[in-house]
């Protein structure tokens, strides 16, 4: 995720990392640790997937410390 100040006081432009290949993409839209570096926000995180045709996307299971509910 790239955040980028701009000249309008506290203004930030976010751009978040697109990872793609020829199956489809998937980016992570919102993260709190990176954001809470600029912003002070409660909300935690934000994903989006897209897949082409006849893709099946599976669950990725991750153990503490860095598990997902």
């Amino acid at each position: 995720m790239k955040i980028s100040k701009t000249f309008i006081k506290d203004l930030l432009v976010i751009e978040p990392q697109l990872f793609k290949d020829d199956r489809g993409f998937f980016y992570e839209s919102y993260n709190k640790i990176n954001l809470d570096k600029f912003i002070n926000v409660v909300f935690v995180q934000d994903n989006e997937s897209k897949s082409i045709k006849g893709v099946i996307r599976g669950l990725h299971f991750q153990k503490p410390p860095h598990a997902q509910t």
